[in-house]
């Protein structure tokens, strides 16, 4: 079954998490416990409704609060699709929650409060997703009941996002727009009747019918080798495979190989997917394959095909989005993660602050949390790499601090 990744964003009270609790229980993902505890806590707070939000909101500063602080992952499925949905804080403060949450999601929904309008985090919101390169945007226009479901009002705020979107460079991009009321359920999964001025899809509807090429941005093959696999068993006494996940386009048996960093050439001769053998593999599966001849391959080497060699270099120009209290500078040290490579680096300078409302950078000589910039690194060994906008997962990296091992920041090479 095919896995959709979603990331929510939306400022504080947009109504994030009662939307994926509204998802959740019209699609009867809720268990029967879940929804008796929903029951009872909306009936506690005195509501004539059902509280959905408490369905995602796990922290217990989130349900005293009513808002999100960290990345909660939330699962549910229909009969056509599996879905994970990333319900990401809207708040200034927790830009780099929103980061990791958009980092590996295929579409995003940005709520917006039907009474406010297009706001200030709106445009972070948006900038993110762009920097990102999310391809899949919904605008959701939530809390249409408190505005009498008023087309004027849906009118109004489309157009001001459509002027936020022209200033987008991602113009693949696909955005589209649904007003939609997650307390009372209209738009979310189904229709019901109180916008009859609005005809498109419901959150639900426009899920199901994205297609792999609709959320996938195609670029050149790219293959990291996570381990190499040699069972020498009896049946497979001579067996040599790469096993890893296929990024950027996909790769055929037949197809001529180039191994990085040692650049000798090969051919594929088998593609294997757990006990099957198939004859091409799609961008984004796991698998294996064999090559025509026995050649060292290890963890960290990737396979490209020969005639789409990635850039090889040691310097290289970033866009960082910083995650540390400690601040980033010129001359501090960490380890740079690309793919399954790990290399040793040294930040040569940091050049300006981008402001995430789309009005352009301010010069600097430092990164501070939740901060985004362009940052030169210097490696100790080349990388073998692609721009971020013609290749998402060769050419993104995190920065890790060598003294305490955690993620200090996330960076998209140019």
């Amino acid at each position: 079954m095919e896995v959709l990744k979603i990331a929510t964003a939306g400022s504080v009270d947009d109504g994030k998490s009662t939307l994926i609790g509204r998802l959740l229980y019209d699609t009867k993902s809720l268990t029967t416990d879940k929804i008796e505890a929903i029951e009872k806590s909306s009936k506690q707070k005195g509501y004539d409704y059902l509280d959905f939000s408490l369905a995602t909101d796990g922290l217990v500063a989130e349900r005293e609060q009513g808002i999100t602080i960290d990345v909660a992952h939330i699962y549910f499925s229909t009969a056509k699709k599996s879905y994970i949905i990333a319900d990401t804080p809207g708040h200034v403060e927790y830009t780099r929650n929103m980061v990791t949450g958009a980092s590996t999601s295929q579409v995003s929904i940005i709520l917006i409060d039907a009474r406010k309008g297009v706001i200030e985090q709106t445009y972070r919101h948006f900038f993110i997703n762009n920097l990102l390169r999310v391809k899949d945007v919904i605008v959701a226009v939530n809390k249409m009941d408190l505005v009498d479901y008023s087309e004027e009002v849906y009118n109004k705020i489309k157009a001001d996002f459509q002027a936020l979107n022209a200033k987008s460079a991602y113009k693949e991009q696909n955005v589209s727009y649904i007003p939609l009321s997650a307390l009372t359920g209209d738009n979310v999964v189904d229709t019901l009747g109180k916008m009859p001025w609005y005809t498109g899809q419901t959150i639900l509807q426009h899920l199901e019918a994205l297609e792999s090429k609709d959320v996938y941005d195609n670029g050149q093959a790219r293959f990291p080798v996570q381990t190499v696999i040699r069972p020498k068993t009896e049946e497979y006494h001579d067996f040599r495979g790469y096993a890893g996940k296929l990024y950027g386009n996909n790769i055929k048996v037949g197809d001529a190989v180039t191994v990085l960093p040692s650049l000798t050439e090969s051919k594929v001769t088998n593609i294997h997917f757990f006990d099957q053998q198939f004859d091409e593999a799609s961008v984004g599966s796991s698998i294996t394959i064999e090559l025509e001849n026995d050649i060292n391959v290890t963890r960290g080497d990737m396979i490209v095909k020969s005639n789409e060699l990635p850039k090889i270099e040691k310097d290289i120009t970033t866009t960082v989005c910083w995650m540390d209290s400690k601040k980033l500078v010129a001359g501090a040290k960490y380890f740079v993660q690309h793919n399954t490579n790990r290399v040793l680096a040294k930040i040569d300078s940091v050049k300006n602050v981008i402001a995430t409302d789309y009005s352009g950078t301010t010069p600097a000589s430092q990164l501070a949390i939740n901060e985004i910039g362009e940052v030169t690194i210097k490696l100790s060994k080349a990388i073998y790499f692609d721009a971020y906008n013609d290749n998402k997962s060769n050419g993104a990296f995190i920065l890790i601090d060598a003294a305490t091992n955690t993620t200090a920041g996330v960076g998209f090479i140019k």
